[in-house]
């Protein structure tokens, strides 16, 4: 119909939106790098630093948490001021935090900078959405989001390989300090043509008696901050600690904040203010499976490479740069699939999902055989390449697509809100994913005896351990898919 009236009265895109986009972009590659880069980095952050193992979980999980804590809040801010202003507060936040990242003499001054990276990064990314949405017109819109969901597939998957190639060029003292200062000079070129490119409106959504003008739930956000981290610490300091009774305690405290949160939601409901997890949504049963969904499968996406690459270097003596080249099938097949995901979707709906996560539980249920069956000494990239590219074949069909399903199975008018608790799950998954497969890796983790035999035995063994966590959370998420409905409308028009 490209004659219609519609389609003929349709406004154009200006060069500058365009060029603005390649600045939010930015944005999200920096962000996004960062959830993976860092892997390779552990055991060198781990030699330099002399950190604990727990330091190591929460490189990972403090940034994750912080990231998805900072979401909802950050675009409710970005509806009311405008969300340039907020875009360019975070991501100069995120190019600070990352100079103090890699300036860091121990181990609590990386978790401080790393937890105050993360939550820039929580701070600019909404804003990058909503952009798009305020640049763009339905008409290009979509093209738009799926230049975004590339960016997203190709800086999650080139961490590993950047991270390794980092450390082996400048060597394990200090080559992880500029793993983190990578970010600086994409962040400083990216704030200069973020001043100068991005609109400065402030949206329709900020127009007074909407939702987004009203006030933020600051005392949700507050219940629910210290929920998630009370039961967050005991996890990754537990088996640190020996499981002590203070580690008890306050997981019930988590539960009991928890809880909380949820009867502060209703009453601030009830008053008809906004609440930030609107209770309404979860009256949706297929909503709540959704949440669980991302839960689920951002806590065992995320913990593959943490696992593999503590294995490979620390267990096995091989170098970053060879650590990360394990990851090169996940990136290939991660890439192919999510340039395709969305066109996929439009034939396929649902389908796309389900044969996504099933090649992800076969690929890690592949690589936990494959570390269950084969002696250290005979483990190689080539015996992972099979499985790993598998399983990132199945994580280019979902992570694109995956959010516009589950928001799917709300009212249209319930979209935005959804979207933002979706957003939060996800990195509360990761989060949760590391802290549990961290657990268990560092719990089980018994060198029998001395020499790099045992030392790559003991490795592989708690190894194959936290694979089995990852594979069953899963084959989890594979059950949860089949509650999403089974076509969607295309991602961006609504």
């Amino acid at each position: 119909m490209a004659d219609s009236p519609t389609s003929a009265a349709a406004p154009a895109v200006s060069r500058r939106a365009w060029q603005a986009l390649i600045v939010l972009l930015a944005g999200m590659f920096m962000a996004l790098l960062d959830t993976t880069i860092v892997n390779v980095a552990l055991p060198t952050i781990q030699s330099s630093l002399d950190a604990s193992e727990a330091t190591l979980s929460w490189i990972i999980s403090g940034y994750a948490l912080a990231f998805g804590l900072a979401l909802i809040p950050a675009g409710r801010i970005g509806d009311r001021i405008g969300h340039k202003w907020v875009f360019f507060t975070g991501l100069a936040l995120f190019t600070a935090a990352s100079l103090a990242c890699g300036l860091a003499q121990n181990d609590l001054q990386l978790i401080i900078a790393r937890v105050v990276q993360g939550l820039a990064g929580g701070i600019f990314v909404p804003a990058v959405t909503a952009v798009i949405q305020l640049m763009f017109p339905p008409r290009f819109r979509g093209k738009a989001f799926a230049i975004m969901g590339s960016v997203i597939g190709v800086s999650t998957a080139l961490g590993p390989i950047v991270g390794g190639l980092i450390i082996e060029a400048f060597g394990t003292e200090n080559g992880w300090r500029l793993v983190f200062w990578v970010n600086l000079p994409i962040g400083v070129v990216a704030l200069i043509a973020a001043a100068v490119l991005l609109p400065s409106g402030t949206g329709a959504a900020s127009q007074a008696g909407t939702p987004a003008a009203s006030r933020i739930d600051l005392i949700g956000l507050l219940l629910l901050s210290a929920g998630l981290v009370a039961l967050l610490v005991p996890l990754i300091e537990g088996q640190d600690q020996g499981w002590p009774l203070w580690t008890y305690l306050v997981l019930g405290a988590g539960v009991l904040l928890i809880v909380a949160f949820g009867g502060w939601e209703v009453a601030v409901a009830k008053r008809g203010d906004s609440p930030l997890v609107p209770p309404h949504l979860f009256t949706h049963p297929a909503f709540s499976g959704g949440v669980v969904l991302a839960l689920v499968y951002f806590a065992a996406f995320t913990s593959i490479f943490f696992t593999i690459s503590i294995l490979w270097q620390a267990g096995l003596g091989h170098t970053a740069l060879e650590s990360g080249l394990v990851s090169i099938p996940f990136a290939i097949g991660s890439i192919i699939a999510s340039s395709q995901s969305n066109r996929l979707t439009q034939r396929l709906g649902r389908t796309v999902l389900v044969a996504g996560v099933a090649l992800v539980t076969l690929g890690l249920v592949w690589i936990w055989l494959v570390l269950l069956l084969t002696a250290p000494a005979d483990l190689t990239n080539w015996i992972l390449l099979p499985p790993l590219f598998i399983a990132g074949l199945g994580s280019g069909c979902f992570i694109a697509p995956n959010v516009a399903f589950i928001v799917a199975t709300v009212d249209r008018a319930e979209a935005g809100a959804a979207s933002g608790v979706v957003g939060v799950m996800q990195r509360v998954g990761s989060a949760a994913g590391i802290a549990v497969v961290g657990s268990v890796f560092f719990g089980t983790l018994v060198v029998a005896g001395p020499g790099a035999d045992a030392v790559a035995q003991g490795f592989t063994d708690s190894a194959t351990l936290a694979m089995a966590v990852s594979a069953a959370l899963s084959v989890v998420a594979l059950l949860l898919v089949f509650l999403l409905p089974k076509r969607v409308d295309s991602p961006g028009v609504r």
